[in-house]
C-alpha cells in the first residue's frame, strides 16, 4: 500500500497508487524527496503531527508530518523544526538517527506546503511491548541499573543540548537486537530556556503533555522542568521492576501523593529502591539536580556491588506466583546470589553461541520426529529429507524433484558480530576476504577460510551503504550516510585516505579495474572518480535526476553504468565522462546493477518488483523478471556468468537461470529484507552469504548446483 500524505485527498490510499509516481486520486507526487514512500500511517492520536512508516529503497523509516492546521502557525513550525535539529546533531545508538536533510517541506497538489521530518525505525519492540512478551515479569536490578545507566547517558546528552524529554514513559524507550535501548518521541521536547510550549491542540490552544502514572506532578500543572524527565524515569523503572503499572492504586496513593511499590519487588536491593524513590520524590528539588548528578549517583552504586542487597528474595516472591509450567524461552541464568532463582532478561543481551547444522537438524527431530516418518512413508521414494529448523526450509540432498522449491541448499551457520541490519557485503577476487557493513557504522573484515573476524573498521558515524575491494585485494572502499569515503588497508587495517566532496549519502562504490581510480555514486545526484591515492577529485558525473543508488562497471573499465530513483539507467563513457545513452523500463527506483563477467549482460533491479536483463551491447531489453512480491535491493551475476542472483524486500533471495530467465531456487529469509548478497563459487558448490534488514547477523547457505 502506498500512501498519500496530502491532507486532503478524498481517497489517500487509492489503489492504483502502488504502481506509480502520483496519487491517482489528487495527483499529488507519492515520492517525497525523490527518496521516500509512505506505507502505512501509524499514528493519529496527536494533535500536533501524524506519524507514518516510510520506506526509502528497502530500509523502513519513520515519517512525522505536522498536521494543516498547525502549518502557519509560526510556533508549532519552529518547534518542529527544532526537534529535527536537536536529532541530527545527537550521533547516539540511544537516539533514533536523523539526517542533516531530514527535515523538508513538501508541496502537495493542493494546500499549504507540508512540514516532514524523516528518522531512523528502531528494529525492536518497546518496553512495554518487551515486558508483555516476557510474561510480565519484573526485570532484577542488576538489568535495571544496566538499563539506567543507558537512559541516563542518552538523557545527558539530550539535556546538555538544553532540552528535556517531558515524555518519558515505557511506550517511548525501544530496545534494539544490540540490547542498547533507544529513547523516541521527541515530539514534546521543550528547550529549557524557552517558556512553556507543549503540543497545540484543535482549537490552537495548548494542551498539557500527560501520560498516565509517568507525569510529574509540576508538569500536570504545566509547569515542566528537567527534572521531570527523572520521574517519568523513576515510574519506568518502577514498573519494569513490579510488572505494575505506577497508576495502579496498588502502587500509587493518590491522597498522600506517594508511591508504594517496594513490596512488589523485594529482589531488588535497598540501594536501588532508595534511589528509585528519589528519583519520583513529589518535589522536583528533592531528584538529581542534574544529569551529571544522575550519573554520578549510579556509579555509585555499580561501586558499591549491592551491599545489602536482599539475596533471599525471588522472582516468585515479587510476583505472588512462580513460573512453573510457563512458556518463557527468555529467562537466562542471572543470580542476585546463592540461593537467588533465574530471573529474566532480554534475549538480546545474552550472545547465544550458534547451533551446527547437526544440532539444529537433532533438535527438531526431537521435536517432529513423527511428522518425519509419516511424511517418509508418503514419499518412501524420494532421497533422505533434511528439515532445517533455523529457517524452516525443506531441501533435498540430491536431484531435482519437478519443483523449484526442492532445489538443494542447505542453512549454514551465521557469522554474527554486527550490532545491528548488515546493508552492504563485498568479496574480494581471491574470494579470501568477506566485507560487510550495515547501521551500526562498523566494517568487518571476515577470513573465508575460517569465518573469523580479521579487522574491525571503525570510523564512520553514520550507517555504511557501499563497500568496494580493490581487484587486486589490498585495499577497501567504504562510505555511507556521513558524506564521505574512506579508503582503508586490508591488511593492516589502516586508514589511509579519507574523500570528501559528497554533499548526500555514499550509496555505491567501484574501482577500476587497475585499482587506481574509485569511481562513487550519491544520494546527490552526481557521480565522482578519485584518484584516491592523492584524494583528488577527477570527474564528476551530472544527468540523474534524483538519487544515484548502484554503478556498475564494465570487465573492459570504459563503460559505467549507474541506476537512480528517476528510474533510469544511464550508460557513460568512462573515459569521457559523457553520457552515451538511458534505458528506460522501470517504474521505481532503480536499487541495484551487475554486468556478467563476459561483460554483455546488464541486470538491473528496482522497487517496483522487477529484475531486468538487458544486451549491454545494443542496449536492448532482453526480458523483464517479475516474480518477486517486493521492492528488488540486490542482483549478482554467479562467476560463471551463468546465474543471476536476486535479493528482495520480500524476504527471499533467488536464483535464476540467464539464458531462459527460469526461476532455479528460492530461499526464504523470514523477517529479513534482504539487502545484499555476495557468493564464492567452488565449483559445484557455493556459499552464499546474505544481510539485510531485521536481522543482524550475515546469514549462510550451501547450495550444490
Amino acid at each position: 500500500m502506498s500512501l498519500c500524505i496530502n491532507p486532503r485527498c478524498l481517497h489517500s490510499d487509492h489503489p492504483g497508487n502502488d504502481s506509480t509516481r502520483f496519487c491517482q486520486s489528487c495527483g499529488s507526487d507519492l515520492v517525497l524527496q525523490d527518496r521516500y514512500r509512505v506505507m502505512r500511517l501509524l499514528s493519529d492520536t496527536s494533535g500536533f503531527g501524524r506519524v507514518y512508516e516510510a520506506f526509502e529503497r528497502s530500509t523502513p523509516k519513520v515519517l512525522k508530518v505536522l498536521k494543516e492546521r498547525h502549518s502557519l502557525n509560526s510556533k508549532a513550525v519552529e518547534l518542529f523544526e527544532q526537534e529535527a535539529e536537536v536529532l541530527s546533531r545527537l550521533r547516539h545508538p540511544g537516539i533514533p538517527l536523523v539526517k542533516p536533510d531530514g527535515c523538508f517541506r513538501f508541496l502537495p497538489r493542493e494546500g499549504n506546503p507540508m512540514l516532514c521530518l524523516v528518522m531512523e525505525k528502531i528494529d525492536g519492540p518497546n518496553l512495554l511491548e518487551w515486558m508483555r512478551q516476557q510474561g510480565g515479569y519484573p526485570i532484577s536490578d542488576e538489568q535495571a541499573l544496566n538499563w539506567l545507566q543507558q537512559l541516563a547517558k542518552i538523557l545527558h546528552l539530550v539535556h546538555q543540548q538544553n532540552y528535556f524529554h517531558r515524555d518519558i514513559k515505557p511506550e517511548n524507550i525501544m530496545l534494539r537486537s544490540s540490547g542498547q535501548l533507544v529513547l523516541v518521541d521527541f515530539g514534546a521536547a521543550r528547550e529549557m530556556t524557552y517558556t512553556y510550549f507543549a503540543q497545540l491542540g484543535g482549537t490552537g490552544g495548548i494542551t498539557r503533555i500527560s501520560s498516565a502514572g509517568y507525569t510529574p506532578p509540576e508538569q500536570e500543572r504545566g509547569q515542566a522542568v528537567p527534572q521531570s524527565d527523572f520521574y517519568a524515569l523513576g515510574c519506568t523503572f518502577i514498573f519494569l521492576l513490579t510488572g505494575k503499572s505506577p497508576s495502579t492504586p496498588d502502587i500509587y496513593d493518590s491522597l498522600n501523593n506517594q508511591m508504594h511499590w517496594r513490596q512488589y519487588a523485594p529482589h531488588v536491593s535497598p540501594q536501588l529502591a532508595d534511589f528509585i524513590d528519589r528519583l519520583t520524590a513529589p518535589r522536583a528539588a528533592d531528584r538529581p539536580k542534574s544529569t551529571d548528578e544522575l550519573m554520578s549517583e549510579l556509579n555509585r552504586l555499580v561501586q558499591s556491588g549491592f551491599d545489602g542487597v536482599n539475596r533471599e528474595a525471588t522472582l516468585e516472591e515479587a510476583t505472588g506466583e512462580t513460573k512453573a509450567g510457563k512458556n518463557n524461552s527468555a529467562v537466562f541464568s542471572q543470580r542476585l546470589g546463592a540461593g537467588a532463582k533465574k530471573l529474566p532478561l532480554p534475549p538480546q543481551t545474552i550472545a547465544q553461541p550458534p547451533l551446527t547444522f547437526m544440532q539444529e537438524r537433532a533438535s527438531f527431530l526431537r521435536r517432529w520426529g513423527w511428522l518425519l516418518g509419516l511424511l517418509c512413508v508418503a514419499i518412501a521414494s524420494i532421497p533422505t529429507l533434511w528439515i532445517l529448523e533455523q529457517q524452516g526450509v525443506v531441501s533435498f540432498p540430491l536431484g531435482r524433484l519437478g519443483s523449484i522449491e526442492d532445489e538443494p541448499y542447505e542453512v549454514g551457520i551465521a557469522l554474527t558480530g554486527h550490532d545491528s541490519a548488515v546493508d552492504e557485503l563485498s568479496l574480494s577476487r581471491n574470494q579470501q576476504i568477506l566485507a560487510s557493513g550495515g547501521d551500526d557504522r562498523t566494517v568487518y573484515l571476515w577470513s573465508m577460510v575460517d569465518r573469523s573476524i580479521l579487522q574491525t573498521l571503525d570510523a564512520h558515524e553514520n550507517p555504511i551503504n557501499a563497500l568496494a575491494i580493490s581487484p587486486n585485494d589490498r585495499y577497501l572502499a567504504s562510505g555511507g550516510d556521513d558524506l564521505y569515503i574512506v579508503v582503508w588497508d586490508i591488511e593492516t587495517g589502516e586508514r589511509l585516505q579519507t574523500l570528501t566532496g559528497h554533499e548526500q549519502s555514499i550509496n555505491d562504490l567501484r574501482f577500476t579495474s587497475d585499482g587506481q581510480t574509485l569511481i562513487s555514486a550519491s544520494a546527490d545526484r552526481t557521480i565522482k572518480t578519485w584518484d584516491w591515492q592523492s584524494g583528488e577529485e577527477r570527474q564528476t558525473l551530472v544527468g540523474h535526476g534524483g538519487f544515484i543508488n548502484a554503478i556498475a562497471l564494465s570487465p573492459e573499465g570504459r563503460t559505467l553504468v549507474s541506476g537512480s530513483a528517476d528510474t533510469t539507467i544511464k550508460v557513460w563513457d568512462l573515459e569521457t565522462g559523457e553520457e552515451v545513452s538511458q534505458l528506460l523500463g522501470h517504474t521505481s527506483f532503480v536499487n541495484d546493477l551487475a554486468i556478467s563477467p563476459d561483460g554483455k549482460w546488464l541486470a538491473s533491479g528496482a522497487a517496483d518488483g522487477k529484475i531486468k536483463l538487458w544486451n549491454l551491447g545494443t542496449e536492448i531489453e532482453v526480458r523483464t523478471i517479475d516474480e518477486h512480491e517486493s521492492y528488488v535491493n540486490a542482483v549478482l551475476f554467479s562467476p560463471d556468468g551463468r546465474t543471476l542472483i536476486s535479493s528482495s524486500a520480500d524476504q527471499t533471495i533467488k536464483l535464476w537461470d540467464v539464458s531462459s530467465g527460469e526461476l532455479q531456487i528460492s530461499i526464504p529469509w523470514e523477517g529479513t529484507f534482504v539487502n545484499a548478497i555476495a557468493v564464492k563459487f567452488e565449483g559445484p558448490t557455493w556459499q552464499l552469504f546474505a544481510g539485510g534488514k531485521g536481522s543482524n547477523k550475515i546469514q549462510t547457505w550451501r547450495l550444490t548446483r
